[in-house]
């Protein structure tokens, strides 16, 4: 059976799946215009929840509240810049690092342990990150760094929600991402707006819902279990990824590529399998 915290995190990342096609869909409509629009349904979703519940809006750990936005927006606009650029399996490849960074900066933030083995394990993956970049010509240098840049904010980010699991509601959590969002977005958008045209409403309207169902989905899982026991299951969104990259968007892959994917995926995997082998062992 599996645990709470393990099953809001795979709902999470169904709701991320459906939200990266929809950017995927949305050719015209620049990135900062998509952060904008996700930020304003996910604000407007958020807010009437917590008013309806009568739940206090501005939360009680404010700081980090703020610091949980403003990683959230450069990890979301990085990762958005990456799916606009490169095919679908391979950015999200690259965000799926996370888990990684999550759990090297859970070190620092939350005092949890990096063992010997789980290094081994974090190698393997970034060794799948060269063979990526070393065997797609489509994956420039500057869009992988775009996408690395964009786990690692994300991992800033999943240490903020697991730190603010004692003080905060989770959607007060989620409500501070679109808080900081709309205006600075909103702001910039005056001054370079793209107008959506027919069917861009749709799969905008379906980005937000699908996108404040994971978070709030993030949040409720990364409450339940430790970091590093739920994150790196957000591996299986590459998998959607290379699904749906190939069935929607007729994307392939060479050999090499795939096995660099493969590579990212097996340390991902490999880690979370040991630290709840060891949580198990040292609990008995």
């Amino acid at each position: 059976m599996l645990s709470l915290g393990i099953r809001y995190m795979l709902l999470a990342g169904l709701a991320f799946a459906v939200m990266q096609v929809c950017v995927k869909y949305l050719v015209r409509i620049p990135a900062h215009e998509i952060i904008l629009f996700r930020s304003v349904i996910t604000l407007v979703l958020s807010l009437s929840w917590l008013v309806y519940h009568r739940v206090p809006i501005w939360g009680n750990n404010r700081k980090l509240l703020w610091l949980r936005g403003i990683f959230g927006i450069i990890a979301l606009t990085s990762f958005v810049i990456t799916l606009k650029h490169i095919p679908l399996a391979s950015a999200v490849t690259l965000q799926n690092l996370s888990p990684i960074f999550t759990i090297f900066l859970a070190q620092f933030i939350l005092g949890e342990k990096v063992r010997k083995w789980q290094w081994l394990f974090f190698g393997i993956s970034f060794v799948g990150i060269a063979f990526i970049k070393g065997f797609d010509p489509r994956i420039s240098g500057f869009y992988l760094g775009i996408g690395l840049l964009s786990a690692v904010f994300a991992g800033l980010a999943y240490n903020c929600v697991r730190k603010l699991k004692d003080t905060d509601h989770p959607v007060v959590v989620v409500l501070y991402f679109p808080l900081i969002a709309t205006p600075v977005m909103g702001g910039y958008s005056l001054f370079h707006w793209v107008t959506p045209l027919g069917y861009d409403w749709f799969w905008l309207i379906l980005m937000g819902i699908c996108t404040q169902l994971g978070q709030v989905f993030m949040t409720l899982s990364l409450r339940a279990e430790e970091a590093n026991k739920v994150s790196g299951l957000k591996h299986m969104g590459a998998i959607y990824g290379l699904i749906l990259g190939y069935f929607l968007f007729d994307e392939t892959y060479a050999l090499l590529s795939l096995l660099g994917i493969a590579l990212v995926l097996a340390g991902v995997v490999l880690n979370t399998y040991y630290v709840n082998l060891w949580s198990k062992k040292t609990s008995d």
